[in-house]
């Protein structure tokens, strides 16, 4: 009994000798034939670095202002009786646009331009006497002072009179009508808008280390998303001589002619000042670079070798970059690439050095340096 139990403990301590070693073989065969396979390539995009010539500009956001523009509203309240205006005319300077009810006003100034007629012959007469020694000083300069008065109060009359009368204080554009005939109109209340818009400013915000190279007559130039592609040229004509506690930015204002009329107060504009000669940077798809705690990376293509005749072997490698300006798409490599050096625009987030790579450039990132908006 004791030799068959012995027996039968041989037989599977065997068996499952027999049966860990072969698991312990098949699982270093699978590791001996991964290992030989390689990490398999993963697919990104790719494009060689490129020089290009940037000039250096400063740039801002800015608000475009009519150099005269004006909500027209009455200085003094009453029922409209006429409007002379249309909306949207170009009217002259001192152009007549709306009348307020005056008859009770003219009235007035006729009584008082009586009276006024009234003293000045009394005065008149009474200096005929004092020539005459008929009557005394006191008199007359009581007749003069009267005079005064009356003429005072004509003269007062009469500006109560114009201001019934609302006229454009520049040649310009007018805007839409606000009120209406018969309507009682409030000291104060908007009539209309008016614009002289054959010149207009654009006014814009820099940081105040711009001050270094700015200076009035600079030229600027001037786009805007309503006119895309086009280009305005103006020139700086005030810098404003203080710099804004809050912000630490100074205020900017340029001017441009407008003799079609197409850029509106209100409209918001790009500004671009040249402040110097054109220099020449190494430029990659902001794309391209990843940003980190440790500083910004990029991955380039590194050819291994190896491999048939028809197809080299890709990998990448890891490289840290020092960035400069970016406009648009693109921003400035100033060390850790060079010219013509391929460089990985897509797909980085699944490499690592060394990383096996397949280029397919069947889709790329935007590279622009200038993009402009596209209407879908």
């Amino acid at each position: 009994m004791t030799k068959r139990m012995l027996i039968m403990l041989i037989v599977v301590s065997l068996v499952l000798g027999a049966v860990f070693g072969f698991i312990e073989f098949k699982g270093r065969m699978i590791k001996q034939f991964m290992t030989a396979q390689g990490e398999p390539p993963q697919t990104v995009s790719a494009m060689a670095a490129s020089v290009q010539e940037w000039l250096p500009e400063l740039q801002a956001v800015g608000s475009i202002r009519a150099v005269h523009g004006v909500e027209l509203s009455a200085e003094v309240a009453g029922i409209i009786s006429e409007i002379h205006f249309k909306q949207g005319d170009e009217v002259s300077v001192n152009t007549p646009l709306l009348q307020l009810r005056a008859d009770n006003d003219n009235a007035k100034l006729k009584s008082l331009t009586a009276t006024a007629e009234l003293a000045r012959i009394t005065y008149q007469r009474s200096e005929a006497q004092f020539r005459a020694n008929a009557v005394s000083r006191q008199t007359l300069d009581a007749d003069k002072a009267n005079l005064d008065v009356a003429v005072a109060n004509v003269a007062e009359q009469q500006a109560l009179v114009n201001k019934k009368t609302i006229r454009a204080p520049f040649t310009g554009r007018l805007g839409i009508r606000a009120v209406d005939p018969g309507q009682y109109l409030n000291a104060g209340t908007t009539i209309t808008t008016l614009q002289a818009l054959d010149t207009v400013f654009v006014d814009f915000f820099l940081p105040q280390q711009a001050l270094a190279v700015l200076k009035t007559g600079q030229t600027v130039g001037i786009k805007t998303d309503i006119y895309p592609g086009r280009d305005f040229t103006g020139e700086i004509t005030v810098i404003n001589p203080k710099v804004e506690l809050d912000t630490r930015n100074v205020q900017v204002r340029a001017a441009l002619k407008n003799p079609g009329h197409q850029l509106l107060p209100g409209m918001y504009a790009t500004v671009s000042i040249v402040t110097g000669s054109a220099q020449r940077h190494v430029t990659l798809p902001r794309s391209a670079i990843s940003f980190n705690p440790f500083g910004a990376t990029v991955y380039l293509v590194a050819n291994q070798g190896g491999g048939d005749k028809s197809q080299a072997r890709l990998s990448a490698k890891q490289a840290f970059v020092s960035t400069g300006e970016t406009r648009g798409d693109q921003i400035a490599v100033i060390s850790g690439v060079n010219e013509g050096d391929t460089v990985v625009t897509s797909g980085q987030i699944k490499l690592r050095n060394g990383t096996p790579i397949i280029i397919d450039n069947s889709v790329q990132p935007s590279n622009d340096a200038a993009p402009q908006p596209i209407d879908q």
